[in-house]
């Protein structure tokens, strides 16, 4: 009979085997991270997920070297709540105000990138880090969300509206000032896709031509005016994918790479009707690429688990030895993701990860007294249930003052024109309609979410059950909402340029010409 501490190395050597994990002494040292974020892109248009009318090469060297996840997800598809679920680990409905857009960021909350700073990294971020709204202030000073600025360096951009910020210089700048022996964490905040764009960009200077997109949304009209407005949104995620593959390079030149996570994502869907700001397929579905050189084992691997955006900051706390309770962070709702780092499975691995929790409040003001448009979801096996609590409201912002949480956009305006001058209600009504209480989709069958399941009874039992799994997952959470106390979020002061808006245009006060398009929404009221 073999000792029993044999028996228990034995035990300990056939754990690790069959489990993938790392040994202690297998594990690289606390890594860089640079954080790759474009603003506004849906996770269809990378060339690693098969879109060929969009080039990323960077992007797609990231997932060839690394993980790609064929199943992530923002919690809120909006600019600034997308952001603090990134920063803080935690749902947007579990963020107080900045559950919100354009809100005041509570003091309350502090970030992954203010917790690494005061322990040993060396932390910096360029261009949009989390906005837009008021970060507030800590010991006398504006808070710095994502870390100290680097935004020195200009470029000329190949295009109207395109930054001029030369974020791949003003990473090579953060990377020759930081102290020598400490590992880094950088936010690149990419301002692009974001709109406006340079009409026909794309034909222009990117030299492509509308017979190369394979598929126009349905719930678009398959139009040239569309057709140019999806080649200005790939012209600019390519701008965007070319500074992240400068940084690449700069990182191996500097023999930097194999330590460095590399993380790349969006903040929510395309700046297009039906998908920024709204809580379907092409809303809250990102792109994400993780590549890690000295830790992620078996690279080449696709995911098919759910992950979400309060995955991050917990993937970060943990490779850098700290846990949130102990750091002044708020305990983080995610789960990290380093456990796909070190296995070598693919597809579905962690059988508990076969949902996802999605909502939202207030994005763009547009209705009386700044009234959000709330909504909870949840996503899981196959179908994704949507549950409106204001159905009454303009799930886009009112008409008459131009349905603001909808981007100004050739597409928006062309389905706009295409009942006013043609009476074509069907594209109207599924961008800029009413909606029911509830939504149920088979988003396999049915990815654009066209056919609302929710009044079939047929599938009944398969809306309760979501609904009874997404109610019990938010009570768990605290959900204001859930929990009947939802009207807080429409109580938050609003930050941005104008508040009540609807209410002072209403009054004939005066309100930024270019938020009101004036031009015949009386129509779409009756």
């Amino acid at each position: 009979m073999k000792p029993l501490s044999t028996v228990l190395i034995l035990h300990f050597i056939v754990l690790l085997a069959t489990t993938g994990c790392k040994s202690p002494a297998e594990q690289p040292g606390r890594p860089n991270i640079l954080f790759a974020i474009a603003d506004d892109a849906s996770w269809k248009h990378f060339g690693a997920y098969g879109c060929n009318w969009v080039k990323t090469p960077a992007f797609d060297r990231i997932a060839r070297d690394g993980i790609l996840f064929t199943r992530a997800y923002t919690p809120n598809a909006k600019c600034a709540p997308s952001r603090a679920c990134i920063l803080t680990g935690r749902n947007s409905w579990q963020l107080e105000e900045a559950a919100n857009h354009s809100p005041l960021f509570p003091a309350k909350f502090k970030t992954y990138a203010e917790t690494l700073a005061e322990n040993g990294y060396w932390v910096g971020s360029t261009a949009k880090g989390w906005a837009p709204g008021d970060p507030g202030e800590r010991n006398g000073k504006k808070r710095e969300l994502t870390g100290p600025k680097f935004d020195k360096h200009k470029t000329t951009p190949p295009a109207k509206n395109i930054s001029n910020n030369n974020y791949s210089k003003n990473f090579e700048s953060f990377l020759e000032e930081k102290p020598e022996g400490l590992p880094f964490c950088f936010w690149y905040g990419s301002l692009e896709p974001h709109r406006p764009y340079e009409y026909e960009a794309g034909i222009q200077y990117g030299g492509k031509s509308q017979e190369e997109i394979d598929e126009v949304p349905a719930f678009w009209p398959d139009a040239d005016t569309v057709r140019t407005d999806l080649l200005d949104y790939a012209f600019e995620i390519e701008y965007f994918d070319l500074h992240l593959q400068r940084m690449l390079e700069k990182l191996e030149e500097k023999g930097e790479l194999k330590n460095t996570l590399v993380i790349v994502t969006a903040d929510n869907g395309m700046p297009f009707p039906r998908t920024k700001g709204q809580v379907y397929e092409y809303s809250n579905h990102l792109p994400l690429a993780v590549m890690w050189p000295d830790g992620i084992k078996n690279p080449g691997r696709i995911i098919h688990d759910f992950v979400s955006f309060i995955d991050f900051a917990p993937t970060y706390l943990e490779l850098a030895g700290l846990t949130p309770g102990k750091t002044g962070m708020e305990p983080v709702t995610g789960r990290s993701l380093t456990e796909y780092f070190y296995t070598q499975k693919d597809g579905n691995v962690f059988p508990e990860r076969d949902f996802m929790l999605v909502g939202k409040e207030r994005h763009d003001v547009g209705r009386p007294d700044d009234q959000g448009y709330p909504v909870r979801g949840i996503i899981k096996d196959n179908y994704l249930y949507l549950q409106n609590f204001k159905p009454e409201r303009w799930p886009k912002g009112n008409p008459e003052t131009g349905y603001l949480n909808c981007d100004g956009s050739p597409t928006k305006t062309y389905i706009l024109n295409t009942r006013r001058k043609k009476g074509i209600m069907e594209y109207w009504q599924l961008n800029f309609g009413k909606r029911t209480a509830e939504e149920l989709y088979n988003i396999v069958q049915d990815p654009y979410c066209l056919n609302n399941l929710a009044e079939d009874s047929n599938y009944a039992d398969i809306q309760m059950s979501l609904k009874n799994e997404m109610v019990e997952k938010l009570k768990e959470q605290k959900d204001p909402r859930i929990l009947g106390m939802g009207d807080v979020f429409d109580n938050y002061p609003y930050q941005g340029d104008v508040q009540n808006y609807y209410n002072r245009y209403m009054l004939g006060e005066d309100v930024p010409a270019g938020w009101v398009n004036k031009t015949d929404y009386d129509t779409d009221l009756k």
